[in-house]
C-alpha cells in the first residue's frame, strides 16, 4: 500500500477530514498536500505534521527483507 492511500485510509479513521482540513492543519496549503499525495512523495518531516495533524505517532522501521527482523 503506498504511503497515499495509507493517508487517506487514516484521515477517514480520524473523523472523516477531508484533503483541505489536513492540510490546514498541518500548517500547508491543499494545492501542495495535493501534490504530494499524487506523487506519493513525502519528506520524515511532513509525515512528522501528518500524524501530528492527526493525533498519532509516526514510527519508522528498518526491516531486514529475507527474515523480516526489525532492525
Amino acid at each position: 500500500m503506498s504511503l497515499a492511500e495509507t493517508i487517506r485510509i487514516l484521515r477517514v479513521k480520524r473523523g472523516n477530514l477531508s484533503e483541505r482540513e489536513l492540510a490546514t492543519k498541518m500548517g500547508d496549503t491543499p494545492q501542495n498536500l495535493n501534490n504530494k499525495m499524487k506523487r506519493d512523495d513525502f519528506r520524515i518531516s511532513e509525515l512528522e505534521k501528518i500524524a501530528k495533524a492527526l493525533d498519532l505517532e509516526l514510527v519508522v522501521k528498518f526491516v531486514d527483507k529475507e527474515t523480516k527482523e526489525e532492525i
